[in-house]
């Protein structure tokens, strides 16, 4: 979006000194040309519910889950609780981020100022309408696009909405844009755009359309039940006619009831295939990271965003409020050799004068006001188009005329020339970074006529330097450090000018010489990544210009976060990977990042990549005792299938597996402290371990099934002995995966095998889940069968091992920086063998 759009082409002709009148206000009413400004729903109620409930899988298990309450199997249904679990959780999650972007609003100022009938009012700022006269005043917001008719001094900061941060002067014929800040002087505009035509709109409006940020553990489980959904129904089919052949055929099985199990085994083998707990306990682990990290004061709007900063490569900074707190301070007085008497109280006036701007405010600490104030004879206020001010005192000791403003623009080439005190003393400490102003003396006092053509005494001399500085943000430095010590790259970009930026680079730590100025960017996006990859200030940036350059980062392969707290961010923060806003910063900016410092502490971002992290390393753990259950459900489904043998497992009966040897301590390995290195392919390490573990248990229970049909075992001991053998296996595959273990993972697993024990043993558990005694001749097979399976896991363990230690160690000679090197070698992720430590 341009900063600038266009004006309405033929304006109504209105008389600023009247205002319109009550029946032109009327009839611009009727016409809907009025300020008020309801923006479409982000994402309706019905999309986020369709979305959360009406899925694939939630329609495959809640069709099991009917037809077993049909049924009366009830005791069957438990794993229905799961889905719902999950529904309840996405939907929530996604109705808080649709509540904070239909929240998003502009426009603060709760009042607005017109003239009508020629008399000043106070109304909404829904009520303007297109033509009126607004009364503008320090400390107002503009409440719609307006072109000023008049006005004395007047200055509006739109740093909000260009990145700039010193306030524009405004004179007749310029434009006032909604959103902007009166901050000094006063003046009248007549309204070119309201509501949804304004400028804080439409960047309202862009910014509403609703996206979810990049997860890649949601998106590699939105994968995997991708797969498995194509695999239900061919799989289904193929597992419910062995049932039915088992059952004595199709016809036999209706007519003696028989079918009723066979659909109860056939749903047993579809929903075991379904990682529905892996979805929960990713939502789980992402709000229990989004509450921590609350308490540190960072709020989290979408939950998956904890994760996203962990995989961030490039951060890119807005300077003002990011870097610098947007404030200016005072750095010191530098008096040359021939500084007039008196320039303590003048500049002490300047301090305190009603109309001082952010740079004069900072005087007034070093230089108060003692005793009575003195009383200024004329005065020149502060253009930022000239750059200076000038004020004249009748007597005392600061009489005379005292000019206060840049170097260059006071004394012309003179400012710069070392050949002279004041040049040599100001390109000195502009040199450093520094912000200078000169303060100088007429013994001529201004005339009416200076005032009238606002034109400087005759014989100005300097009297002294003054030096400022952007506030820079204490954390600013560490943070960056941390993030350079991680291999994340930096990007500082700004709408200012490229070697003020460059000079607050350097003061927060970073080895830069200049700035680039993104007015000579190219076009292209290709030689604009390059571009970015080669620097890393940019100044005079615009809004369009940073979402561009976002962009050509992320075409780049690079994962981008942006910070910033104006409007200008808006685009760039909502297109970025992750957005980050202060929350000083403006309502839209707020609404649209995903992460908001509440206390704009940028230090917290350390903490966040340490929650990502934990995050990502955990989920990856535990997504393998989940999609080892879904490798070897879907693989026992095609056996029993294609040799037709009847399922082994009531429904029942894996709730008990799923829940004490997945479920459950999934929970808790989640949840713990881990602060390894963030590393791409996690889908891809997870199936390395789970599709083989997953065969070789599936290849295991048939062998079981076969062994103790020719025993001549019972159905219900058949069972029993395949809800033993994954027990004891599903404990030792957590085992495998807990390693290393310490007192916390040994409690988990401990509590989990006392948990088997009981279910096996208590008579009213034995009962509901229908487990017998298997036999002895049968217990030998289940052992034996048991061992072995263990055996070849602790095998695959120890090829995936070397597999993840290979590609772990291609991505350090790729991407991490060589300090870190051997931790990445070593670094097991999740996988492989634990937390690393630093």
């Amino acid at each position: 979006m341009d900063a600038a759009p266009d004006l309405a082409a033929e304006p109504t002709p209105v008389d600023p000194a009247v205002g319109l009148s009550q029946p032109e206000v009327d009839e611009r009413i009727a016409a809907g040309r009025t300020n008020a400004f309801s923006a479409d729903s982000s994402r309706s109620v019905w999309n986020i519910v369709r979305a959360n409930v009406f899925t694939l899988f939630n329609a495959i298990v809640g069709g099991c889950f009917l037809v077993l309450l049909v049924l009366g199997r009830w005791q069957d249904a438990l794993f229905g609780l799961a889905a719902f679990t999950n529904a309840i959780i996405g939907c929530v999650q996604e109705f808080r981020a649709k509540a904070k972007l239909d929240r998003l609003a502009l426009l603060n100022a709760p009042r607005a100022r017109v003239r009508r009938d020629g008399e000043e009012r106070e109304i909404a700022p829904a009520e303007v309408v297109l033509d009126d006269i607004l009364i503008l005043r320090a400390g107002d917001q503009v409440p719609a696009d307006a072109l000023v008719v008049s006005g004395r001094a007047l200055q509006i900061d739109e740093s909000m909405l260009t990145g700039e941060s010193e306030p524009v002067d405004k004179s007749p014929g310029d434009e006032a844009l909604s959103g902007s800040v009166v901050v000094a002087g006063e003046g009248a505009a007549r309204t070119t755009r309201v509501g949804a035509d304004s400028y804080a709109n439409k960047f309202a409006d862009e910014a509403k359309r609703f996206s979810m940020v990049s997860s890649e553990l949601r998106t590699s489980i939105d994968r995997v039940l991708t797969w498995v959904g194509w695999g239900v129904g061919p799989i289904g089919l193929l597992v419910l006619n062995a049932q039915m052949m088992v059952a004595g055929g199709w016809v036999d099985a209706w007519q003696s009831g028989t079918w009723v199990q066979a659909v109860v085994n056939t749903i047993a083998s579809l929903t075991a295939m379904i990682p529905l707990g892996l979805v929960l306990v990713t939502s789980i682990a992402f709000a229990v990271g989004a509450a921590k990290l609350a308490g540190r004061q960072v709020l989290v709007n979408e939950l998956p965003a904890v994760e996203g900063l962990a995989r961030v490569d490039v951060i890119c900074l807005d300077k003002t409020g990011t870097l610098t707190g947007g404030d200016i301070r005072f750095d010191g007085s530098h008096p040359l050799a021939d500084a007039a008497p008196g320039w303590e109280s003048a500049l002490a006036w300047y301090g305190a004068a009603p109309d001082a701007n952010a740079t004069a405010r900072c005087l007034r600490e070093p230089f108060p006001v003692t005793g009575a104030p003195t009383e200024a004879a004329a005065y020149i206020p502060f253009s930022s188009a000239r750059k200076w001010s000038a004020v004249s005192f009748g007597s005392g000791a600061a009489g005379g005329t005292w000019v206060f403003g840049a170097p260059e623009m006071v004394f012309g080439d003179a400012a710069s020339d070392r050949g002279g005190e004041l040049g040599r003393t100001v390109t000195d400490l502009a040199s450093s970074g520094r912000r200078t102003l000169v303060l100088a003396y007429s013994a001529a006092p201004l005339t009416d006529a200076d005032v009238e053509a606002e034109r400087l005494p005759a014989a100005v001399v300097p009297a002294i330097v003054l030096t400022f500085r952007e506030q820079v943000r204490p954390d600013a430095a560490r943070t960056l450090a941390y993030f350079t010590a991680q291999g994340v790259g930096i990007r500082i970009i700004s709408g200012d000018n490229p070697r003020t930026v460059a000079a607050i680079a350097r003061e927060v730590g970073l080895d830069v010489a200049e700035g680039y100025d993104a007015r000579q960017l190219p076009e292209d996006d290709e030689q604009l990544g390059e571009i970015l990859d080669g620097h890393t200030v940019f100044g005079r940036v615009t809004p369009e210009q940073k979402r561009r350059m976002v962009v050509a980062l992320q075409s780049r392969g690079h994962v981008v976060a942006m910070t910033g707290d104006g409007v200008n961010d808006t685009f760039a923060i909502k297109t970025a990977d992750i957005g980050i806003a202060m929350n000083s910063g403006a309502a839209a900016t707020k609404a649209v990042a995903r992460l908001v410092l509440l206390d704009g502490q940028f230090s917290h971002l350390p903490a966040v990549v340490a929650e990502g992290r934990q995050v990502i390393a955990n989920i990856e753990r535990v997504s393998m005792l989940f999609l080892t259950k879904t490798a070897y459900a879907t693989a026992l489904a095609i056996l029993f299938g294609v040799l037709v043998l009847e399922f082994p497992f009531l429904p029942r009966q894996l709730s008990i597996t799923d829940g004490l040897t997945i479920g459950i301590p999934a929970f808790f390995l989640a949840l713990m402290p881990n602060t390894q290195r963030y590393v791409p392919g996690f889908l891809k390490r997870s199936l390395s371990f789970a599709i083989p573990a997953g065969l070789i248990i599936a290849v295991a229970l048939t062998l079981y099934t076969l062994g103790a049909m020719s025993l001549g075992v019972e159905e219900a001991q058949l069972r029993t002995g395949s809800t033993i053998i994954l027990a004891i296996v599903g404990i030792w595959v957590l085992t495998v995966l807990s390693r290393p273990l310490n007192r916390y993972k040994v409690l988990v697993i401990g509590a989990m095998f006392i948990g088997l024990v009981a279910i096996f043993s208590i008579p009213l558990s034995t009962e509901f889940f229908q487990l017998t005694d298997p036999g002895e001749d049968c217990a030998y097979l289940i052992a034996l069968v048991a061992a072995c399976t263990i055996g070849a896991i602790e095998v695959v363990r120890f090829i995936h091992r070397r597999f993840v230690a290979r590609s772990l160690a291609a991505y350090a000679a790729r991407g991490i920086p060589e300090d870190d090197r051997a931790q990445a070698e070593g670094m097991p992720v999740s996988g492989a063998e634990g937390v690393s430590r630093k």
